[in-house]
């Protein structure tokens, strides 16, 4: 039986994590679970479940959680990095790091150094720090799987190919709510209408970030240090129906697909399994299904066209990137800036945040905390709200 820790248990992915392994019950053992500050939440989890250890990012909802638990057979990791310290100590087989944002680098960073398998559902860390994150898998042998539904499909798609024969990867995106509303209506969107995805139930930050197409600029920024390829040979295409996850072209024009229902079970399920495929009720039936593929427009969708002139220029970009985008989304969900406001927050901080050294974790952390710093100055100037 394996031991599975699963970092950021009470959020979107990670509930559906738990799905997943109810049903595999027999050949998974989950031994930690960690969040953020969902006391209430991972308290029932903690009692149905019964793992050796759990924790909280936020020190008064740990306390808080430690006079819930009525369990004494799960010890409670109270310290300063509590959630990199759960990984380490619990040691599992595979840990499942789904936490959202910039927070998910240093437990994925943990989990890499475990020499064992890191199944990866936060684009963040190889956003941040994809280098780093990459270098510490090689040097302890570590299984990186990809649980983000297209880079899942790529990684199935490469399987017992050549990667030298590869031409491209092709990631495809839904085009979110926005695809068939005007770049001017979209930009005075609410925040109800922003979250509203035709096609998948996510948590709310990826919701947003699928509505502005930062999501698959992220994506493609995660999929060049995931499959080493450089950003002339990463694609992204609109695909409405979320039935093909993704493509890969090989040198002879050859196109390879994975499809599958807009279900983020099973590509977490396969974090899990592989290379084994665990039997699911499930199925998709292409029958009367309609398959369209179409360019991005960038002008509206300017998000993704910041996303790879980020990726292009490397160093710490790719952070600024993502810490103004975090920040400006936080701040669009509290309702204190417009939606297209945060389009134009990212560019003012990619032109005017000054470019720094970003070859360590220390240097990483403290870009992304001065970007935040600086985007929240940015909105508190009044300037943003429209």
């Amino acid at each position: 039986m394996k031991t599975v820790a699963i970092i950021g248990s009470t959020g979107s992915i990670g509930l559906q994590a738990l799905d997943v392994l109810a049903d595999l019950a027999d050949e998974y053992k989950i031994v930690a679970l960690a969040a953020n500050k969902n006391t209430e939440l991972i308290a029932a989890q903690v009692e149905k479940l019964q793992p050796q250890l759990v924790t909280l990012q936020d020190k008064e909802a740990r306390t808080s959680l430690k006079s819930l638990l009525r369990t004494k057979k799960t010890k409670v990791i109270d310290c300063e990095e509590p959630v990199e310290a759960i990984v380490s100590e619990a040691n599992a087989d595979i840990t499942l790091v789904c936490v959202v944002g910039a927070a998910g680098l240093l437990p994925s960073l943990s989990a890499a150094k475990l020499g064992k398998r890191l199944a990866l559902a936060n684009k963040e860390s190889l956003v941040m720090g994809g280098d780093l994150l990459i270098k510490t898998c090689k040097e302890h042998a570590t299984e990186l799987i990809p649980v983000d539904s297209e880079h899942s499909a790529i990684f199935q798609c490469l399987l017992g190919q050549d990667t030298k024969e590869l031409k491209k990867i092709i990631l495809t995106a839904s085009g979110g709510p926005f695809l068939n509303v005007s770049k001017a209506k979209m930009e005075q969107a609410s925040v109800a209408e922003a979250l509203n995805h035709p096609n998948w139930k996510m948590g709310g930050k990826i919701t947003i970030d699928s509505a502005t197409m930062m999501n698959k600029g992220l994506e493609v920024i995660e999929a060049h240090h995931l499959f080493g390829l450089n950003y002339d040979r990463i694609e992204a295409i609109i695909h409405p129906q979320s039935v093909v996850h993704s493509l890969v072209e090989y040198n002879d024009g050859s196109l390879i697909a994975q499809l599958g229902l807009a279900d983020m079970r099973v590509p977490i399920q396969f974090a899990f399994s592989y290379p084994k495929r665990a039997k699911r009720s499930s199925s998709l039936s292409l029958i009367g299904k309609r398959l369209d593929f179409f360019e991005p427009d960038l002008t509206k969708f300017a998000c993704l066209r910041l996303a790879y002139e980020a990726g292009r220029a490397g160093r710490d970009r790719p952070i600024v990137l993502n810490a103004a985008n975090e920040a400006a989304v936080e701040s669009f969900l509290a309702q204190k800036i417009a939606f297209g406001s945060i389009y134009k927050l990212i560019a003012e901080a990619l032109s005017s945040f000054p470019e720094s050294k970003s070859d360590t974790l220390t240097a990483k952390l403290e870009i992304d905390k001065s970007v935040r710093a600086y985007i929240s100055r940015l909105i508190n100037s009044g300037r943003w709200t429209e």
